[in-house]
């Protein structure tokens, strides 16, 4: 993959061993859907899924600290292995501190990604910062990288794919991943008779 990094922000991202992701409108479009038995829904990328499993399989931890006590963000934060999940967090910045002296990294290895103003104070402490394509101005003028994708389509996918190319950690991982599933899909399928 070729992607072009200015020469300061590629040196910014070969330092993190740690990303940190606001979760409603950064990993999701922002969007809650309500039923009678309150929230049941939030919209996620399989592509920022992939991104995060590419982080964790380059040895990079990974993070999600919200505002919000959901569960689903927990469940998602589970199917993707994400090291440090925290909810109903009223102070970001106390958060990213701690996750990051448990993770055994200083504050200038943090990637931290976020769309509002309650995520400015860790935005701005951390050593590299990213914000979705619709994220709340403020937040954008703060940050060192605007994605092009939005919120929920990509914007998270678009974050870790830049750490992995600045590391040179980018996908060969995940074309064999690709391969092994498909060889145990393919074995699956002779040993039931159906290949």
């Amino acid at each position: 993959m070729t992607l072009n990094i200015l020469p300061n922000l590629r040196r910014k991202f070969e330092k993190v061993r740690l990303v940190v992701f606001d979760v409603d409108g950064t990993l999701t479009d922002g969007g809650m859907y309500y039923g009678s038995d309150g929230e049941l829904m939030k919209r996620f990328s399989v592509k920022d899924g992939m991104g995060i499993t590419l982080l964790r399989q380059a040895g990079i931890q990974t993070a999600f600290v919200t505002a919000e006590s959901s569960t689903i963000a927990l469940r998602r934060a589970e199917k993707l292995r994400v090291d440090y999940v925290v909810l109903s967090v009223h102070d970001k910045l106390q958060e990213v501190r701690r996750i990051a002296q448990k993770a055994g990294v200083t504050l200038d290895a943090v990637a931290y990604m976020g769309d509002d103003v309650n995520d400015i104070p860790a935005i701005e402490a951390v050593g590299v910062s990213g914000c979705p394509a619709d994220a709340v101005t403020a937040v954008k003028e703060r940050v060192d990288y605007v994605t092009e994708a939005a919120a929920g389509y990509g914007a998270a996918r678009e974050f870790c794919d830049l750490i992995l190319v600045a590391q040179d950690r980018y996908p060969h991982l995940a074309a064999e991943d690709t391969r092994m599933e498909t060889d145990r899909f393919i074995k699956q399928e002779t040993d039931d008779g159906t290949g």
